[in-house]
């Protein structure tokens, strides 16, 4: 059987999941609150959980797992970083950007949940992890909700 297109898919997936941690790990850097630091360091680490866990169909599909972000979210991150240093120190802005991008990584899960093309079994793995992945869409939509009350 041909796994082409399911390892194109976890691929991306891949990447995005590898660009969250990334960015959670960012964000822990950027707050300036105990209790956000620990949340977004576990956040990063579920995200590494996560990718893990995708790089594992892929090889078991007998392709090469991507095991870097994009290139475009590493450039986001810079920009990023210099909003924050030149703005106040200020936790919101940091939420604000990290659910942004929560909202990234969950479409890309449910675009791959919907694609027709991909496999019962890899979709299932992605469905998997995807709980994670709306979990931690949740969670970071209702702390910016409490930022803006």
């Amino acid at each position: 059987m041909n796994h082409e297109h399911d390892i194109k898919i976890l691929n991306s997936l891949i990447e995005t999941t590898l660009d969250s941690a990334d960015g959670y790990a960012e964000a822990a850097r950027d707050a300036h609150s105990e209790s956000l630091i620990a949340l977004f360091h576990d956040r990063s680490s579920e995200r590494r959980q996560v990718a893990s866990t995708l790089q594992q169909r892929v090889r078991l599909l007998g392709g090469e797992p991507d095991d870097e972000g994009t290139v475009l979210a590493s450039a986001h991150r810079m920009f990023v970083n210099l909003r924050t240093s030149l703005s106040s120190d200020d936790n919101k802005a940091v939420v604000d950007e990290v659910e942004r991008g929560e909202d990234h990584i969950k479409s890309k899960f449910e675009d791959a949940l919907k694609d027709d093309e991909v496999s019962p079994n890899t979709r299932s793995v992605v469905a998997d992890v995807y709980a994670s992945v709306r979990n931690g869409h949740d969670q970071m939509r209702n702390i910016k909700k409490g930022f803006h009350d």
